[in-house]
């Protein structure tokens, strides 16, 4: 029984740290524009902290973020082949909106090459790590946003195949940003019903340990005490006998002083 409580804890205690790092996940990247450099759509991404969780992914599980990866690395591929195409030196706006829209497409091609594919590899390591799938969403969600703000200005000032091809990759996005959000939201239920049901199996284990009964000292007032046990007498030392002359016999000559 002891051993079924340490397991219960242990496991609500990693439940616990999951929910906790998925409220305190670092925002993602947004739109370039914004004033706030911390938040740019061009940063990379830092290496993934949290690993696989231990617990076994159901088949459906990972068929449906398998299915939803490979969408969204389409549409990426779509998307960086759509902006190579687009010419916005030929726009007709003034310089700054070309220059600000200039700076939206880079930022979105360096997202698209470094930051999405490690938060994809990530989430494929992983597949229901919450702060994994929080993460892309928010970089989705920011990807969104820049690519808006182009597909705006290209209907504008630029062509009508540029625009159309930009706005079927902005939907695409938007479709999939909707599926992941759906994900994350079934897997904060699904974390919340697994801590529930951690805590009430560890309480039934506390409960069902015996406690120990405290230890009795009984005190004896009939038994006699013990008398002190009597110290020895040190034996006395025998003095040591000197000979003794025999009569009729000559003592031993004293040597004489030199």
């Amino acid at each position: 029984m002891n051993l079924k409580l340490v397991r219960c804890s242990f496991v609500l205690s990693t439940l616990l740290w999951t929910a906790t790092g998925f409220g305190q996940t670092a925002a993602a990247p947004v739109a370039a524009g914004h004033a706030n450099p911390q938040y740019s759509v061009q940063g990379s991404v830092a290496s993934a902290a949290s690993g696989p969780q231990g617990a076994p992914v159901s088949y459906a599980s990972v068929t449906q973020l398998n299915g939803l990866l490979a969408q969204l690395e389409a549409t990426s591929k779509a998307t960086q082949a759509d902006l190579t195409k687009v010419r916005i030196e030929r726009w007709k706006t003034d310089g700054s909106s070309k220059k600000q829209s200039l700076g939206n497409v880079d930022s979105i091609q360096r997202n698209l090459q470094n930051a999405l594919p490690e938060m994809i590899g990530q989430l494929r390591n992983a597949p229901e790590d919450l702060p994994a799938t929080f993460k892309l969403y928010r970089n989705l969600d920011a990807l969104y946003d820049v690519l808006g703000s182009v597909v705006e200005a290209a209907g504008a000032f630029g062509s009508k195949d540029d625009f159309q091809a930009l706005s079927n990759d902005l939907n695409s996005f938007e479709g999939t940003r909707k599926q992941l959000a759906e994900r994350m939201a079934n897997l904060a239920a699904s974390k919340e019903q697994e801590i529930a049901r951690l805590r009430a199996d560890l309480k039934t284990a506390q409960a069902a340990i015996p406690a120990a009964p405290p230890k009795k000292i009984v005190v004896d007032d009939n038994q006699p005490a013990k008398k002190p046990a009597a110290k020895k007498k040190p034996a006395a030392k025998k003095p040591v006998a000197t000979p003794t002359a025999t009569p009729g016999q000559t003592p031993p000559a004293q040597p004489k002083p030199q």
